[in-house]
């Protein structure tokens, strides 16, 4: 495995403890255990996606496609909640950046 798709998979995951902690937060004790294992997941997938790109381009493009990669991955999770998690749909397309960003910094 290649240091990117590590990174973007820790990454992930990392963000998607995050997501878990928000969840309950804006739900309270109500969410299953496979609901948020999903968000969770989730993220993993979307790091794993994102760290399967190349990353030769500049940091305002690999910025854009995080979004577009973190909502696109996201929808999928958003479009099973019957369009009830916006919130997290945006923190999915946030957390694209971040994963972008990130891997950016620290894959060089």
């Amino acid at each position: 495995m290649s240091k990117r798709l590590i990174i973007g998979l820790t990454t992930g995951a990392i963000l998607g403890v995050f997501c878990i902690i928000g969840a309950q937060v804006r739900f309270g004790a109500t969410l299953s255990a496979a609901y948020l294992f999903s968000f969770w997941y989730n993220r993993v997938i979307m790091g794993l996606v994102i760290g399967l790109f190349a990353s030769n381009y500049k940091l305002r493009v690999l910025l854009l496609r995080g979004a577009i990669v973190g909502a696109l991955v996201s929808l999928a999770f958003y479009s099973a909640t019957e369009f009830n998690d916006l919130v997290g749909f945006l923190a999915g397309i946030a957390y694209g950046v971040i994963i972008e960003f990130v891997l950016y910094k620290v894959v060089k």
